[in-house]
């Protein structure tokens, strides 16, 4: 568990939009403190599918589950497209969790993984690549209560065909206050925090792609955050 006196990092200033059901505003967000929540499914049996896929590429099972990474915010962005070493990376979707100065939010993003890399350590590949996220926000009071019909989405685009890659609803994964609780002690974050709340199992295998379309749908209110972002790979040269 995270505690207070720890000390706060640099924060990366993002520019975001805001939306409730009495309209869209601007936000600043200023975010010094990254978190990426891993294993955080509710059924037991979907998670141990997820541990199985990461097996199968030389992903070793986490210590525990769910898991708390920390990686530096400075890898928040909201760019239209990233640039990686190699093509052993790939993306997957997530709900985003945002502590801002007026509450909570939540947006959509990728917790973008050197895949190569997180077969010797997953700290350290989490580290290593950009983690987009969308620039629109819901405010998380009110869908709190209905979380668990949230729909995220993610679509692999690779040599110019678009395919499902992720989907299912969030009442497969961790409440966000079950997630807070554990890692801060309490139901709620410090001002300046980000935390990716997890992800679902692939269609098909894990597998690098040209971009990704991410979504997150509240059937609810009738309302969808969409994100696209391309990778650009960069040459290894030893």
């Amino acid at each position: 568990m995270r505690t207070e006196s720890q000390p706060r990092a640099a924060a990366i200033s993002l520019d975001l939009s805001g939306e409730t059901t009495a309209g869209r505003k601007a936000l600043t967000a200023s975010v010094d403190h990254l978190i990426i929540a891993g294993w955080t499914g509710r059924d037991p049996a979907a998670m141990e599918a997820h541990m199985a896929e990461l097996e199968k590429i030389g992903i070793a099972r986490p210590k525990i589950a769910p898991i708390f990474y920390r990686v530096a915010a400075t890898l928040l962005t909201t760019a239209p497209d990233i640039q990686v070493l190699g093509t052993d990376s790939s993306g997957e979707v997530e709900p985003v969790l945002m502590s801002l100065a007026d509450g909570l939010w939540l947006g959509v993003g990728s917790d973008h993984t050197d895949r190569k890399v997180e077969t010797i350590g997953i700290s350290i590949s989490k580290q290593l690549c950009p983690k987009p996220i969308s620039t629109h926000l819901w405010r998380f009071d009110e869908l709190r209560t209905h979380w668990d019909d949230l729909v995220v989405r993610c679509f692999a685009i690779k040599d110019g065909q678009r395919r499902l890659y992720q989907e299912g609803t969030l009442a497969k994964m961790r409440h966000p206050e079950d997630l807070m609780t554990r890692h801060f002690g309490k139901n709620t974050m410090p001002a300046g925090t980000a935390m990716f709340c997890g992800t679902l199992a692939v269609h098909g295998k894990i597998e690098p792609a040209d971009a990704y379309e991410l979504e997150i749908e509240d059937p609810v209110l009738n309302r969808r955050i969409v994100h696209h972002y391309a990778v650009r790979t960069l040459p290894v040269e030893g």
